[in-house]
């Protein structure tokens, strides 16, 4: 009988935590870039629009995540029914 051995690498936890810390984090620098060009500060609105279109990609990635991972549970359930 073969021993399984747990795969090498990061955890499912510690991956999913890394990607929402992602998407906060690029939340946070369109935000930033955002007040920045509101108050006048030196900052292009090309930096303004692409941090705003990277964070709601993210946003968008996580929440299909979350649906995927929520479908996969119910499946799981009901095999179990």
């Amino acid at each position: 009988v073969p021993v399984l051995k747990a795969p090498e690498g990061p955890s499912f936890g510690e991956t999913l935590t890394k990607a929402i810390n992602e998407v906060s984090a690029a939340q946070d620098t369109s935000a930033d870039y955002t007040q920045k060009f509101l108050r006048g500060e030196p900052v292009e609105l090309h930096q303004v629009m692409a941090a705003s279109e990277e964070a709601g990609i993210a946003i968008d990635m996580l929440i299909e995540l979350r649906n995927k991972l929520t479908e996969a549970y119910r499946t799981v359930v009901s095999m179990q029914s």
